[in-house]
């Protein structure tokens, strides 16, 4: 199983646009991915209820994670995607 940890960068933290943005990125990628708050249970990421009610908000830290043959790419686009301040 690939996985990588990532810090919300937007400054309202994944809800309402940085959400979208960030659920219709995980279907651009085609593969299955987990998101899970620290500390909490793993939700859908192509699920725009599932992440916005992870409650994750400015400077948490979520894991990203899929068991998908090759997703250690699309998972570090994820990240990276994550580490932006989609609200800019």
């Amino acid at each position: 199983m690939a996985q990588v940890t990532a810090t919300i960068a937007s400054r309202v933290g994944l809800h309402a646009r940085p959400a979208a943005t960030f659920v219709k990125a995980v279907a651009e990628q085609g593969v299955p991915v987990t998101i899970a708050k620290e500390g909490g249970a793993p939700v859908d990421a192509s699920s725009i209820l599932g992440v916005m009610t992870l409650g994750a908000g400015f400077g948490d830290v979520v894991t990203l994670a899929s068991e998908a043959e090759g997703a250690q790419t699309a998972l570090d686009a994820l990240k990276a995607l994550l580490e932006t301040d989609l609200d800019a």
